[in-house]
């Protein structure tokens, strides 16, 4: 009709039929077309609600010019896939939840969705209805004093019906996945709320669960959640038993009592909020409202199209993205994996075509002696990944990848390399890709360790060679030559092509070179020490050595020798965390013993000063301050996600003179 927004469904199971009816009862939309694995449902679903345009598959959907947005309610294992295809043909998307299988998934669905400028919603009703926006005011205006604890519960009984794809793995089922992130996403939607903010991140999370042995999915689950604040929550979800759904919030000074919090005014009971302040009588609070449950979600994604995101009840992509990522950490914490979480499926679902992060001008590229292919001049590191699950590594590495990186910073102790070394083979990239790999993290560094810590780590990664070997740490009691003659013998052998040192001083680096120069070796090509505009009080790590001082700078000045600068934003000194006020916080004990000092902070207030007169952000100035060197230099990025990896990469557009990154230093 002319005027509403033309809706496409994908999916024609119980869900879809009842936002195909919350469509029809909407002013602001209607349908347009539906897709079904089958012709005959499809058909029997369009003349149940009159549609017009009927497909057996999918991508008739997104082709049809009249479909401007997609409500997907295909089975969670299909979500990331068929939303990145919606955002790829231009559609808005209304993504059921929960928002994909994994946080990698749910990475690379919001990039599709940033990149291609579509709209995208996480579609959690009850985050669109009155009763949850007033369940927010009550918390921010301290109706209850201070939150301290929240309970919510979600469960059903389905019974044993191993067809349904709740119960099964392949489909990404189980209870967790099907409400419990329902109850998570209130929790964390009230703890932020507590504080007057939008949905924030728990601290801790701690769960059990009973895993069917037929299903392999969670059947039941509780878990135990600190958010800042000590506020603690205690979230249950279940498809094998019925429970109660009541949700209450105790505070210092009173409870709320949310009677139907996950189908407010849908279901026969009513939007009710009780209010019990202490010593008061109870405080019935309805909200009422004259539209269905779902047409409020469906009228939330019309009003809201141009802005590519709903506002705060709503699920923004950053509160999405964070359940996703608390979703997986209560997976872990009840060992359930599922089937598409293999490294052979990673390979052949949505992160075989990246999405891309977007147009920009090409990666600047340098070279390292040795290393018979360009380098990226950003290169991404890896020890995040240890804690990461394999599905996220492949979603950094292909995003890091479409936006033109080509060099990863590895390193035995890190424990990553052998996701890496999957990740390639899955690519199929090794030749296009620049793998630095680091051995010996101990100041008592002997040839023997070098050797032993080299071969392992090509065993763990699966990999033939590494392009570049560094030395982790200098044992100064070892003669140089010895450290360049095992190096030397594993680049003649193939199995590096370059080496150097991390945490190495010039004048060992020097000698080093002046020792192979004598006897015809390659000799050391690069060095990775800390460089970054903040200037430490001591290393944040034993045998650790910066070179922000002249005699550093000048020595690798006049070699050329690739500098691969770690810890450019100084531990996130410059990303805006830290402040004056912050010292003597004990959880920054580390934080303050290396990076607090008047300079710093003098430097922090240039940082400011110079990035609001560029109108960029500050973390961008600081990265731009190692990137504008006037040496060999490339920066070593630890993301641990998407949205920090873009924001890294941004520094890339930023141009600091010299006379600019002088007073910076407070050179001037």
């Amino acid at each position: 009709m002319p005027g509403k927004l033309g809706w496409g469904i994908l999916g024609t199971g119980g869900i879809a039929h009842t936002l195909a009816k919350a469509i029809t009862q909407s002013q602001s939309s209607c349908l347009v077309a539906v897709g079904s694995r089958t012709q005959a449902a499809a058909d029997a679903f369009g003349n149940e609600f009159q549609i017009p345009h009927r497909y057996g598959g999918y991508d008739g959907v997104l082709a049809n010019p009249d479909v401007q947005a997609v409500y997907i309610s295909l089975p969670n294992h299909l979500h990331a896939e068929w939303a990145i295809a919606c955002a790829r043909a231009g559609k808005a998307i209304l993504l059921e939840k929960p928002f994909a299988l994994n946080i990698g998934e749910a990475m690379a669905v919001v990039e599709a969705a940033r990149h291609h400028g579509v709209f995208l919603l996480e579609a959690f009703m009850y985050r669109c209805h009155p009763q949850t926006a007033k369940l927010v005011d009550l918390l921010k205006s301290g109706a209850i004093g201070d939150v301290r604890v929240i309970q919510a519960n979600f469960a059903y009984n389905m019974g044993q019906n191993l067809g349904n794809i709740r119960l099964q793995n392949a489909a990404g089922g189980g209870a967790l996945m099907d409400v419990g992130c329902y109850c998570l996403s209130m929790a964390r939607l009230i703890a932020g709320a507590a504080q007057g903010r939008d949905a924030i991140e728990p601290v801790d999370l701690r769960a059990v669960a009973h895993v069917g042995d037929a299903s392999r999915v969670d059947e039941w689950t509780t878990a135990v959640v600190r958010f800042p604040g000590d506020i603690l929550a205690t979230l249950t979800c279940g498809n094998q038993v019925n429970m109660g759904a009541p949700l209450t919030i105790w505070g210092s000074a009173g409870s709320i009592t949310v009677t139907n919090p996950w189908f407010p005014g849908d279901r026969t009971a009513p939007p009710v909020i009780e209010l019990r302040r202490d010593g008061q009588d109870v405080d019935v609070i309805h909200t009422p409202s004259d539209v269905p449950l779902y047409t409020h979600e469906v009228d939330t994604v019309a009003r809201h199209l141009a802005h590519q995101q709903a506002p705060a009840p709503c699920m923004t992509w950053a509160d999405s993205l964070a359940n996703q990522k608390w979703l997986d950490q209560w997976r872990r914490q009840v060992k359930l994996t599922f089937d598409r979480e293999s490294p052979e499926q990673v390979a052949t679902t949505i992160f075989a075509h990246p999405t891309g992060i977007g147009p920009r001008a090409p990666m600047p590229m340098g070279r390292i002696g040795g290393i018979d292919k360009p380098v990226s001049r950003i290169v991404l590191g890896t020890m995040w990944h240890v804690v990461g699950d394999f599905p996220k590594t492949c979603a950094m590495l292909d995003q890091y990848v479409q936006i033109g990186g080509n060099a990863f910073d590895c390193a035995l102790v890190y424990g990553s390399q052998d996701r890496v070394g999957r990740w390639v083979a899955l690519r199929g990239n090794r030749e296009q890709i620049v793998i630095v790999g680091k051995g010996a993290a101990d100041s008592r560094a002997t040839p023997d360790m070098v050797d032993s810590h080299l071969r392992l780590s090509l065993q763990q990664a699966g990999l033939d060679y590494f392009d570049a070997f560094l030395m982790h740490r200098d044992n100064p009691g070892v003669p140089v030559a010895e450290f360049v003659d095992v190096l030397e013998s594993h680049r003649v052998a193939g199995r590096i092509r370059a080496y150097g040192g991390s945490n190495w001083t010039p004048a060992r680096l020097a000698e080093a070179n002046a020792y192979a120069a004598r006897t015809g070796k390659q000799g050391f090509t690069a060095s990775s020490p800390n460089f970054a505009l903040a200037h430490w009080n001591e290393p944040m790590w034993g045998g650790c050595v910066n070179a922000v001082d002249p005699d550093s700078i000048t020595f690798h000045r006049k070699t050329g020798m690739a500098l691969l600068a770690w810890s450019a934003q100084a531990n996130g000194f410059f990303t805006g965390r830290f402040s004056r006020a912050d010292k003597g916080r004990p959880e920054l004990a580390d934080i303050e013993r290396v990076w607090f000092n008047d300079g710093n902070f003098r430097r922090l207030d240039r940082v400011h000063e110079l990035a609001a007169l560029k109108h960029v952000p500050p973390a961008l100035i600081s990265m731009a301050y190692v990137l504008c060197q006037p040496i060999n230099i490339f920066a070593l990025i630890g993301p641990e996600n998407i949205d920090e990896m873009r924001a890294n990469i941004a520094a890339l557009d930023v141009t600091l003179t010299p006379a600019e990154l002088a007073w910076l230093n407070l050179e001037a």
